[in-house]
């Protein structure tokens, strides 16, 4: 990790950024399933922070060093020493948190082809270093994806979608808050920024050839959701009609693998932290121009901040180099179910917020209706099967995480949420509705809990293979919200695994 300088438009002068080996994103990292990789994660940062610290959040205390960070691979199934555990923090000047692992980070990569991604993950400091670049793809290959004859090479290309503001000097900007809760001065409860990034660069564009591609989507802004769709366009991006003669995205793949068959989408909804595995196919639609653009409000779904539509740009501009034998399959990979009469228990983990009364400005964010810091309430056994039930009593969408296991989404179902408040009592008001159609059925690890419904979630928690462990052992992890100003003030809680 380390400071540089990076060119993110032609009309910005460069901007000071941080990244893994110095590039953001990070570099591409392409592991072979069932081959572990172990990789050693080195500061050379500065001893000050690029961006301003609101030192009343929880683990950003003024005592601390202000540079911290720890990385975090996302979706990975690791043991606790290598997930880059929040506490696990340390310095270019060899200073440390209590959970630091000195050792290189091991990654088992004992799980099927799919997207991850890694990003720091330091206690109350997140959102400013994913902010000033500190995120990078990782992508799993097994022999399955491998038969498939996807896209692939130059034709396959990861898309890393954030949103930013600038200086005009280029410099990055991250807001103050503006009378803000006096609990907290600094710390803003969510960040939108006017210009989206693509892979580091502010609204790009790129030519491709009239063939199949595969991009792997992924949402690692701080806040934003994207819900993004094609639209016909000129070669400077301006939109000439809303016509749906634009290539679809045919979907492959989700946060933790391969679906089993291609799902076809004319939109794409993205919560921050979730992927999408897609192939579009521009065949046919040699010099034409199609405009990715983002029409999701900010907040989602409520809106009153900066839209930011223009993503990227793609131009069908380049002659084939060749003929085109890549394939999209009818089918993918097979997909086994985990059956709900297997588990153990369903946990009810309430979602909540509390406002400022005069506005409604939230100060804070809770899971579990703990902070970070009191007693682990989520204690599943190693190898168990538990349903998890979020119950949203807020007015945001929250994208919630799970480290160390990929999930499946059961449904949805609203529920009277003044009741509730009142009583603690569940009264449903409709039906369970089934997962997304992108959700079912998928592996995920990131799930959109909405406004006054339960969202139920069914999970296995299997350690790595062979993992050595002892009886009794416990083993700690985190589940949060990857909303990141809400993950770094307390909406983020700690559990452990019982082996």
């Amino acid at each position: 990790m380390r400071q540089f300088q990076q060119k993110v438009h032609r009309d910005l002068p460069p901007t000071l950024l941080w990244g893994y080996n110095g590039s953001w994103p990070g570099p591409t990292i392409e592991a072979q399933s069932a081959h572990p990789l172990s990789i050693k994660w080195i500061s050379k940062l500065p001893t000050r922070h690029l961006l301003p610290i609101d030192h009343s959040i929880h683990g950003a205390e003024s005592s601390l060093p202000a540079v911290r960070n720890v990385a975090h691979l996302h979706g990975a199934c690791v043991l606790p020493d290598d997930d880059g555990y929040p506490e696990a923090w340390f310095t270019a000047k060899g200073e440390h948190g209590p959970k630091f692992n000195p050792r290189p980070s091991s990654y088992p990569n004992c799980q099927p082809s799919t997207t991850l991604w890694y990003h720091d993950h330091c206690l109350g400091l997140t959102r400013l270093n994913v902010y000033a670049g500190l995120a990078g793809f990782y992508l799993i290959r097994d022999e399955a994806e491998k038969a498939l004859n996807l896209p692939q090479g130059e034709f396959e290309i990861p898309l890393m979608l954030q949103d930013r503001l600038f200086h005009h000097d280029g410099s990055l900007y991250y807001p103050t808050v503006v009378n803000g809760p006096k609990e907290h001065p600094v710390w803003v409860q969510e960040f939108y920024g006017d210009y989206n990034c693509v892979n580091g660069m502010v609204t790009p564009f790129l030519n491709v050839e009239p063939r199949r591609y595969r991009f792997r989507i992924l949402n690692a802004a701080n806040s934003r959701f994207y819900h993004l769709r094609l639209f016909n366009s000129d070669p400077t991006g301006k939109i000439q009609n809303e016509s749906f003669d634009v290539p679809a995205f045919h979907q492959i793949g989700s946060d933790g693998g391969l679906l089993p068959v291609p799902l076809e989408l004319r939109y794409l909804l993205l919560g921050p932290a979730e992927r999408f595995d897609i192939v579009v196919d521009f065949s046919g639609f040699e010099g034409k121009s199609f405009a990715l653009v983002n029409d999701a409000p900010a907040p989602y779904t409520m809106g009153g901040q900066y839209l930011a539509e223009d993503v990227m740009l793609f131009k069908v501009t380049k002659p084939l180099t060749g003929k085109d034998t890549s394939s999209l399959p009818e089918t993918l990979v097979p997909f086994v179910p985990l059956n709900p009469t297997y588990a153990t228990r369903e946990r009810l983990l309430l979602v909540s917020e509390k406002e400022r009364p005069s506005d409604g400005y939230v100060i804070i964010g809770l899971l579990g209706n703990a902070r970070w810091h009191e007693p682990i309430t989520e204690d599943p056994k190693a190898g168990s099967t538990e349903i998890w039930s979020f119950v949203n009593i807020t007015g945001d969408v929250h994208p919630l995480h799970v480290h160390l296991v990929q999930f499946q989404v059961l449904n949805r179902q609203s529920f009277d949420v003044p009741t509730y408040q009142q009583t603690g009592k569940l009264v449903f008001t409709g039906k369970p509705m089934p997962p997304e159609s992108n959700e079912r059925p998928a592996s995920k690890d990131t799930i959109k809990s909405y406004p006054g419904y339960v969202t139920r979630v069914i999970m296995r928690f299997d350690l790595p293979p062979g993992a050595a462990v002892t009886p009794g052992q416990e083993l700690l992890y985190v589940w949060h919200c990857h909303i990141l100003e809400h993950e770094d003030n307390e909406m983020m809680r700690p559990y452990k695994v019982i082996a």
